[in-house]
């Protein structure tokens, strides 16, 4: 019983709690007193359920317990304000915000209360970091220590960046409305999706799994209702585009026994050819938007991998192409990886070696050594191979992920030394 519900309170917060709470904001115009009162109902939950029993019906279960909480809190802000009035209203403040509850409306239907949220939470009052952290934490429902593990961060750096943002968002009372323009906050919304999607496709904060696919979907299903939105913009196309490729491989990156399964050799039957065929209609409407863009180029070099019937007819070579003008319009030292490792593809792994170990930056991205390792296994260097994937052993959080390079360590020990030795 504890199990069962300990899964649906799980399922409820991931699933539920960003549309509840996005509902709220709206009706009472405070986001951090809603997503308070809905930390506060899941707890509640997880308090009475085991005794109680699961509601028939959970989100409307977690609305009407947060709703009430935060009528509650409002009752006694309208209490203290009375008392005070009565005592001392020269404290009083003419900006001193209402008590009562606000629903801002500005004539414009968004399709989805959790896009509505995405919009405030990248209002550019908010700094960078502030926006996306804040968006994953209200909107795509990761914990704190997940987006603090996407950041690179100290989770109690982050959880006072959130604090932060929450706190100006209150103060300035910052309107949860629709503007006119969103030109300037597209950005950081795609981009807010794309770490929300990537956290879906390599989870950082899963105990057993490579993916967590309602991330994954959630990112999807709140992409394409971005491009509905902004149905001109050939980036949000594209990140789209993107995703579904990604999210098509979903079902042929594990074996059988859980164990990882890299590109190079997944039983491509087993992709997602209805999701791989909507990616390419995506995509063509992509490209056929002006200006060229990050995920555009990304989901492209998606769409070549996507079109190889095995992986010895990958189009490497257009590949690097891609990833040079990728580098131009959004250099980065991830991108210089991925780069290096098409490079390798066609000029071999000692030329691929050298532009890995040319990148700086990466020093505790598990996936640079990782990717040294293979160079030096494909190099024959198997001792120095099994000392990259030892440091990116350290460096890994996911348990599939450890395992697939602890069975890469375990393979230069059996055949140790250089090839041909």
């Amino acid at each position: 019983m504890a199990d069962t519900v300990g899964a649906a309170i799980a399922r409820l917060a991931r699933e539920e709690s960003g549309r509840v709470l996005a509902l709220l904001a709206a009706r009472f115009d405070d986001v951090d007193l809603a997503d308070d009162c809905v930390q506060d109902a899941l707890l509640q939950a997880a308090e009475t359920w085991p005794t109680r029993g699961i509601p028939d019906n959970p989100p409307a279960w977690l609305y009407t317990v947060s709703r009430n909480r935060i009528v509650d809190q409002l009752r006694l802000r309208a209490s203290r304000r009375r008392r005070l009035t009565a005592a001392a209203p020269e404290l009083l403040t003419e900006s001193e915000p209402s008590t009562g509850p606000e629903l801002i409306i500005d004539g414009r239907e968004l399709g989805d209360e959790r896009l509505r949220l995405l919009l405030l939470c990248c209002h550019p009052a908010l700094d960078r970091d502030a926006q996306v952290a804040l968006t994953l934490r209200l909107v795509g429902g990761l914990t704190t220590a997940e987006i603090a593990a996407a950041f690179l961060v100290p989770e109690r750096t982050l959880a006072q960046r959130i604090v932060r943002a929450k706190r100006k968002i209150r103060d300035a009372r910052i309107p949860l409305t629709i503007p006119a323009d969103i030109d300037g906050r597209v950005g950081v919304l795609l981009g807010v999706l794309y770490l929300i999607f990537n956290e879906g496709y390599l989870s950082r904060g899963a105990t057993s799994s490579l993916v967590r696919l309602d991330l994954a979907d959630e990112a999807i299903r709140l992409s394409g209702q971005l491009i509905q939105l902004i149905p001109e913009n050939g980036e949000a196309h594209g990140l789209l585009a993107l995703e579904l490729f990604h999210r098509a491989r979903f079902g042929a990156r594990l074996d059988v026994a859980g164990d990882l399964v890299v590109l190079s050799e997944q039983d491509r039957s087993h992709w997602d050819s209805t999701m791989i065929d909507r990616a390419r209609t995506v995509l063509q409407a992509a490209v056929a938007r002006p200006g060229v863009g990050v995920y555009r180029i990304q989901a492209i070099i998606a769409a070549l991998h996507a079109g190889a019937q095995t992986a010895a007819d990958t189009d490497w070579e257009a590949i690097v192409d891609l990833y040079r003008i990728l580098e131009r319009i959004g250099p980065g030292p991830v991108v210089a990886l991925n780069r290096a490792i098409a490079v390798s593809m066609v000029d071999g792994p000692e030329r691929g070696l050298a532009e890995v170990d040319a990148i700086d930056g990466l020093t505790d991205y598990h996936l640079w050594h990782a990717a040294r390792g293979e160079l030096l296994y494909r190099a024959g260097d198997r001792e120095a191979a099994g000392a990259a994937f030892r440091r990116a052993l350290t460096l890994a959080d996911n348990p599939v992920e450890q395992r697939h390079l602890r069975s890469r360590i375990e393979k230069c020990v059996v055949t140790g030394g250089r090839s041909g030795e």
